[in-house]
């Protein structure tokens, strides 16, 4: 069998190594419990906005080239805002498809219209705000800016996200998707972006745990009654025949 002092040795390692990793491996657990057991749609706030957002049917648009000749039109997409008909084009103009006029972003109003028309009836709006920068661990991070936040009364602090330079309906954030976040980034341990599987980080604890698993059935094995009675009878019948 091992010697005494390895045996000691490999349970220190074994002892330590849980210690130092034991706080990942219950976030790994907590998180993977999580997401098995959520509805992926409600954390992406399905359950806030209408199946199928109201349209209007607009008639006798012109072309945005019509509109303005000396515009050259690599891509093209009709908004509605306010239930009137604008061109969104060039990933960056936002054009009046009845008058040619080109504005900058939408209004505040725009922006409340907007979101009436994708989320559903009975949410009382708390509060609308303009912004221009994120973080990178804010909840509408690593998207086009700047965007208007219309924040609503619940007890989900549920948020709704329009682009002012696109007039796009974006997203909705609530305090399930946060949780869903803040695990998401525990579990994949890229404390920056949130999806990079492969940053270090994440390999050396995986590779440690690895370590840790095998060092316990190391110690089952050394420590084992069962395995010291198959093991012994062995030496002691090499003994005699060397006598």
């Amino acid at each position: 069998m091992v010697k005494r002092k390895t045996a000691m040795n490999i349970r220190k390692a074994h002892r330590y190594l849980g210690l130092f990793i034991g706080i990942q491996f219950i976030m790994w657990t907590v998180s993977g419990l999580y997401f098995s057991w959520t509805d992926l749609d409600e954390i992406h706030g399905d359950q806030f906005k209408k199946e199928q957002p109201v349209h209007t049917a607009f008639a006798n648009l012109k072309s945005p080239t019509e509109l303005d000749p000396a515009l050259k039109v690599t891509s093209v997409k009709l908004q509605e805002i306010s239930g009137e008909p604008y061109y969104y084009i060039n990933d960056g103009i936002l054009m009046d498809a009845l008058t040619g006029k080109k504005i900058n972003e939408i209004n505040k109003q725009q922006a409340l219209d907007i979101a009436s028309r994708y989320m559903k009836e009975g949410f009382r709006i708390s509060g609308i705000e303009r912004i221009t920068e994120t973080g990178k661990h804010h909840e509408y991070r690593e998207k086009l800016l700047p965007a208007w936040v219309i924040s609503y009364d619940t007890d989900e602090n549920l948020k709704a996200y329009v682009g002012a330079l696109t007039g796009n309906f974006n997203t909705v954030r609530h305090r399930d998707w946060r949780w869903f976040d803040f695990l998401w980034m525990t579990h994949t341990m890229d404390y920056e972006g949130r999806d990079d599987f492969n940053n270090m980080l994440l390999r050396s604890f995986s590779l440690l745990g690895l370590i840790t698993v095998l060092s316990g059935f190391l110690l089952w094995y050394i420590s084992s009654p069962t395995v010291r009675k198959l093991i012994q009878p062995k030496k002691r019948k090499k003994k005699k025949v060397s006598t």
